[in-house]
């Protein structure tokens, strides 16, 4: 009788249950659809009749310990085992099967197992990795799950893709690993012998020299002189021989082993086939070729029969004497010198050169100090001279050139290097400027001053010509910025010209520009300083090459000396007028240049520079901002305030200058750069508020100025004779340069 329906009993297995859907076994993959999902549990989530849950992660760790993961758990640990399987080797006499030993790992941290095989020495299979690392199905029919930690344990086979494996032994992590876990660990196993192994073990065995076995020490020289190789140079003369010639070569000389190799050199266009070796490596006879002898007529070693029969079972030793050894001469490092001439199986090799290693090797082993290299090529012809066409007038003479010198011309090259050691940096202009006055008999000619300018950068050359009142004659650009060649050179002519460069231009020079002659009279103070700087580029500024020239005049000269200075200076000041100084030195036969002169007076005297009013700078500086209608000094203002980031309200001289010249100042270089100077205060730094104030014309009017001032600060410097800045010479301290003791005398007297 059936039990009741008590309350809460239903037969309905539906009750309770909120989850009634199919799993769903179709998916798309990649854009293709495709059944994914046939292991997916039935309705509900739940199994079906027949079917199991297919594990799918570690069984580590236990709910009931960390709920950290497994791969984090037991991550970098491994299960070692050690086992062994055999394999049938058919068709073989000498083996049936093999015994291979092999280690099995267990990963633990997603259960999967890896099996490697350690490689043999001579074992005649391929070894290695035999499963790869992955997760092992468990044999049929339980194949939907995999391989766990519990299925290993010593003494056990275990069967992987139908290769049963006997487990022998683990290492001690494992089996403290399993016996944590409650495993009960099985005794050791023993692996069966390879027979095989066996066989080839006996045979290495029985494997021993009838003849006493002599050791040769080798291994100390190959360790100390592994890599350590000498060079030589060496040639060989094959003229003799048909189409032959003389053959360059590099031999190489291994000091491990005392072999040595040669290489050609085959030059370019030689006609020869570049074969890998001319000798292969391998120690040289000096006697080569050697004549050829029977199978056992040379032997390295005699072996003596002590006693016993013949062959297997005798005694035998070893003749120290060697009587049975050819004794054949090698070449060694010793028979290796420059000069010397080596037999490379006939061939007459000399070696005449070495590199730096070699060298150092001879020199402390065999103190040799003579490595001059031996001379056996002819000298090389002369090349001919390459003929020129003469220039043809048209273009420059560097660009005619470079038309003859490749089917593609190309432009001239210049001196980019001097370009920018020599071009204008900063306040420095680098060019040098010269007063120069034309060399004529019209009267009014005469009268003219010109600028001459050359530029250090490309040595071209520029000349002015600055405006004179009532002159008659309009002044500017008298000749146009280039280089100017030197007078008496023919035109037509393959070399090329000559050019006036600045070495040419100095203080009393004579110059020929495009056939009109000048001479130099004057120049300003920064040429003056410039060519006092590079006093070796410059001999006519070399202090040192005057004083020589004013040290080799006679002693009756010396006399003249003295009786002219008793006359300019009767009062013994030790100083003397300019231009007597340079009368003085002007009547002595010893040829000294103006500019030579004048670079004596600069060096024995003490400068004075007139001291220029502020306000007359000023009040010209206003007066050439009102004619060209200059009124941006609030924008000016607010440029010097931005780049003044520390609101100081002072600026470098470069600063200021950079400014005023990005607003395009109307003021000459020369008067802006003196107005920069008188705002300068001890740290060299421009009080650009006051700057500004003193030439704002419109809000700080200065007094005006007569118009001969204001020409005169009107443009760049145009030589106008000015009140010259030496004035005394201290005669005494150049006396006492140039004739020492001499100087002393003089004044005594």
């Amino acid at each position: 009788m059936a039990s009741p329906m008590l309350p809460g009993n239903s037969v309905n297995r539906n009750l309770g249950r909120d989850k009634f859907h199919k799993s769903q076994h179709f998916d798309y993959s990649n854009g293709v659809a495709m059944m994914v999902g046939a292991e997916k549990p039935g309705i509900g989530g739940e199994l079906l009749l027949g079917q199991s849950a297919r594990p799918r992660y570690s069984l580590f760790p236990k709910k009931e310990g960390s709920d950290t993961p497994a791969w984090v758990a037991f991550n970098k640990q491994v299960l070692c085992f050690d086992a062994y399987f055999q394999e049938t080797v058919p068709q073989c006499r000498e083996e049936k099967y093999r015994v291979r030993k092999c280690k099995i790992y267990f990963y633990l941290e997603d259960d999967t197992i890896q099996v490697v095989e350690p490689e043999l020495k001579n074992s005649g299979i391929q070894q290695g990795t035999l499963i790869r690392r992955h997760r092992i199905p468990l044999p049929a029919p339980k194949d939907d799950c995999f391989y766990n930690v519990h299925h290993f344990n010593i003494n056990q086979e275990i069967l992987l893709y139908s290769r049963t494996f006997m487990i022998t032994d683990c290492d001690p992590f494992t089996r403290n690993f399993l016996m944590k876990m409650g495993v009960r660990v099985n005794p050791l196993a023993s692996a069966p012998t390879d027979p095989y192994t066996t066989l080839r073990q006996e045979m290495e065995e029985n494997m021993k020299p009838r003849r006493p076995y002599e050791r040769l020490d080798t291994l100390k020289q190959f360790l100390e002189c592994d890599q350590k190789v000498l060079r030589f140079y060496c040639y060989w003369d094959d003229t003799e021989s048909t189409f032959g010639d003389p053959r360059e070569m590099i031999l190489h000389y291994f000091l491990a082993d005392d072999t040595m190799e040669i290489y050609e050199v085959f030059p370019p266009n030689s006609g020869r086939d570049a074969v890998p070796k001319f000798l292969h490596r391998g120690k040289l006879p000096k006697n080569a070729p050697i004549p050829k002898r029977q199978l056992g007529e040379i032997t390295d070693r005699t072996v003596l029969n002590v006693f016993g029969p013949v062959g297997q079972g005798g005694r035998y030793i070893l003749d120290s004497l060697k009587t049975g050894a050819v004794d054949e001469e090698l070449y060694k490092d010793c028979d290796l010198i420059i000069g010397g001439v080596i037999n490379v199986w006939g061939r007459r090799v000399l070696l005449y050169d070495c590199d730096n290693f070699t060298k150092e090797y001879y020199r402390s082993k065999y103190g040799i100090e003579d490595f001059t290299p031996v001379s056996f090529k002819a000298p090389p012809p002369p090349k001919p001279a390459k003929q020129v066409p003469p220039y043809t007038g048209f273009g420059s003479e560097e660009d005619s050139l470079c038309s003859c010198q490749g089917l593609l011309p190309k432009p001239p090259q210049k001196d980019f290097r001097k370009f920018m050691e020599k071009d204008r940096q900063g306040l420095v202009s680098n060019v040098l400027r010269f007063v120069g006055k034309m060399l004529t008999d019209s009267s009014i000619d005469k009268e003219r001053v010109f600028i001459i300018c050359i530029y250090l950068s490309d040595d071209t050359m520029v000349v002015f010509e600055p405006p004179q009142r009532n002159s008659g004659v309009i002044g500017g650009k008298f000749l146009e910025r280039g280089r100017v060649k030197k007078p008496g050179q023919e035109l037509f002519k393959s070399e090329k010209s000559e050019y006036f460069t600045a070495q040419d231009l100095y203080v009393g020079a004579r110059v020929d520009l495009n056939n009109q002659p000048f001479q130099l009279l004057d120049a300003d103070e920064f040429t003056f300083n410039y060519m006092e700087q590079h006093a070796d580029e410059f001999p006519k500024a070399n202090i040192g090459t005057i004083i020589s020239k004013v040290k080799s005049i006679s002693e009756e000269q010396q006399k003249k000396v003295k009786q002219f200075i008793m006359m300019s200076d009767p009062s013994s000041t030790g100083f003397i007028p300019y231009e007597s100084f340079r009368t003085l030195l002007a009547d002595m036969d010893i040829q000294l240049s103006e500019h030579e002169i004048m670079t004596l007076g600069r060096n024995y005297s003490v400068q004075e520079q007139p001291e220029v009013n502020v306000g007359l700078l000023l009040a010209v500086a206003q007066d050439q901002l009102k004619r060209k209608t200059f009124e941006n000094f609030s924008d000016m203002i607010r440029a010097f305030t931005h780049q003044d980031r520390g609101r100081s309200g002072h600026l470098s001289s470069k600063e200021a200058w950079i400014i005023c010249k990005a607003f395009r100042l109307p003021l000459s270089d020369d008067l802006l750069r003196a107005l920069l100077e008188k705002f300068q205060d001890e740290s060299e730094k421009i009080d650009y508020h006051a700057f500004l104030s003193g030439i704002n014309w419109r809000e700080n009017p200065a007094p005006a100025v007569l118009p001969d001032v204001t020409v005169k600060f009107d443009a760049d410097w145009r030589g106008e004779a000015a009140d010259p800045a030496v004035k005394t010479i201290n005669y005494s301290l150049l006396l006492e340069d140039a004739f020492g003791s001499a100087a002393t005398n003089i004044n005594d007297s």
